[in-house]
């Protein structure tokens, strides 16, 4: 009842989550790519109608689905229309992106032979520097002026529709089914021949999950994420992420926890799927396949890639060359060339070696703290830059440095000076669009909060830290590194959320534009 009754008073408010009052006509909006991003920021929901979600205890609505069949429709579309896109629909709380990533790297050295390969389109969340980085085509960004161009003509077709069926034209899909209504509509008019697609959050009711018909189904590790709207357990999240388990496809997964593998199988038996367990391929675990991405987490999403791209190459008949299990040339080509920043980077600028990675999650802290753990030398200084702005900081703080001792060992020197930091990039400097969150508590961006939290959880797990510092920008985080640095060398670790990790790289490509290459335009 109460899902109901707060239903009926965001929808008095025409602020329902799966939808937003505009209250500007598209003609405000010059059509260009800078217009387009504006337009797309209206559509983001603000923090007090997200907190009074959270409040409310309200999952995700059950009624997301219809709702994006009905968008699909006004659009001029039937979700039937997306099966020639011959698409790879992966879900997961851990490494779905860089499985994505991956897979598309493999596939993009068929692309000479043509046939299923011969236009490749990734569609991936949430973005690092450039909205239009969510939407690729053959390994690259959408280029602006198409981004603008298949954006409004989204737009115009459901203002369009609306007016032409007596609705208000004011109401559009939030930000991320839009723009997944913007790559469905892109990659149908750009003939893509095979798209790889990355659930938003969970699976079940997400607006990817319109997909009919995919090729193959892959599931990355599950952890737990996302509780308000997923539910608390592994059971709940792993039933979110199974449902884009279709009939007409394998599903592919790592090993699970056994609660999640069980609710994952029970689905797939439902769904009529057959489910296959991939463990690490023997090449990439012995390392004669070099990794792109070469954090040793990474092999097991490597591996799924693996397999995704073999069945979905098979299933198109187009052989993959996999011979008694091992690799041909094209898959270890694909695996070493991936590219997906912000996740394992590393960017070294004179004295300072920046590690970044977009880890946000307990489970995924863990993991980010071995790696950079792994690579820790016997550089002079060592300094943290964190932020997350929404999820339980002591939690994920605790993780990172528990993880960093157990790599480190416990008495010895983890950081020599952490900052912590907003994700705002420079002070007196209005946030670059594509860089906006509307879900942030502006207040707590104004009086530091969530940073005052962070250093007293971090000076908690680690109190023999030299310094700790709460800086309101990226910049000014930066600029303490760099003083550090004309005294000693300097390794960072950059990490807590992938929105910090953009806007970090955006900074940080100005100052070194060198060794960080704008996105392509």
């Amino acid at each position: 009842m109460r899902f109901f009754q707060l239903r009926s008073t965001l929808l008095k408010k025409r602020q329902y989550t799966t939808t937003f009052y505009r209250t500007m006509a598209s003609t405000q909006f010059p059509k260009t790519y800078e217009g387009a991003v504006a337009a797309l920021n209206t559509l983001q929901s603000n923090f007090a109608l997200l907190d009074e979600i959270r409040k409310s205890g309200m999952k995700m609505n059950s009624s997301a689905m219809a709702e994006m069949v009905e968008s699909v429709r006004q659009l001029g579309y039937k979700p039937s229309d997306f099966d020639r896109l011959n698409i790879i629909h992966v879900a997961g709380t851990k490494g779905k992106g860089s499985t994505c990533a991956f897979t598309a790297s493999i596939l993009a050295q068929y692309k000479p032979l043509g046939g299923a390969a011969a236009k490749l389109g990734l569609y991936t969340s949430p973005h690092l520097r450039a909205v239009r980085e969510r939407i690729q085509i053959d390994g690259a960004p959408l280029e602006e002026e198409l981004f603008a161009k298949y954006f409004f003509e989204v737009w115009d077709r459901l203002e369009a529709s609306a007016v032409a069926e007596g609705r208000d034209p004011t109401i559009k899909p939030v930000y991320f089914r839009f723009l997944t209504l913007v790559a469905f509509h892109t990659y149908l008019c750009e003939n893509v021949t095979t798209a790889i697609f990355e659930v938003g959050i969970g699976g079940e009711h997400d607006s990817t999950n319109v997909i009919q018909k995919p090729t193959v189904v892959g599931i990355s590790s599950l952890g737990i994420d996302h509780t308000a709207v997923l539910g608390n357990t592994i059971e709940e999240i792993a039933w979110h992420k199974a449902g884009i388990i279709k009939s007409s496809a394998r599903t592919f997964t790592v090993p699970q926890r056994s609660a999640a593998m069980a609710v994952i199988q029970k689905r797939a038996d439902e769904k009529g799927s057959k489910v296959e367990v991939v463990h690490v391929h023997p090449q990439i675990w012995s390392r004669e396949v070099k990794l792109g991405l070469p954090a040793q987490f990474m092999n097991g999403n490597a591996s799924l890639a693996v397999a995704l791209a073999a069945e979905h190459l098979t299933l198109l008949g187009m052989n993959p060359g996999i011979i008694n299990g091992k690799l041909p040339e094209r898959f270890v080509k694909g695996l070493a060339e991936v590219v997906w920043p912000g996740r394992c980077q590393v960017i070294k600028t004179g004295a300072m070696e920046w590690c970044i990675d977009g880890a946000h999650t307990v489970e995924s802290l863990e993991v980010c703290g071995k790696w950079f753990g792994a690579r820790a030398d016997g550089i002079e200084k060592r300094v943290l830059i964190f932020n997350q702005q929404k999820r339980d900081s002591d939690a994920l703080i605790t993780a990172l440095a528990n993880s960093l001792k157990e790599i480190l060992g416990v008495n010895s020197r983890i950081f020599d000076e952490v900052i912590f930091c907003t994700n705002i990039t420079y002070k007196g400097r209005g946030q670059k669009a594509d860089l906006m969150n509307a879900g942030t508590d502006p207040a707590a961006l104004e009086n530091l909060s969530v940073q005052k939290k962070l250093a007293q959880a971090w000076n908690n797990v680690v109190p023999a830290t030299k310094a700790s510092h709460v800086v309101p920008t990226i910049g000014e985080a930066i600029g303490i590194v760099t003083a550090l640095s004309f005294k000693a060398p300097v390794q960072v670790l950059v990490t807590g959320s992938i929105h910090l990790v953009g806007a970090f790289l955006e900074v940080l490509g100005e100052k070194y534009p060198n060794q960080v290459h704008p996105v392509r335009k």
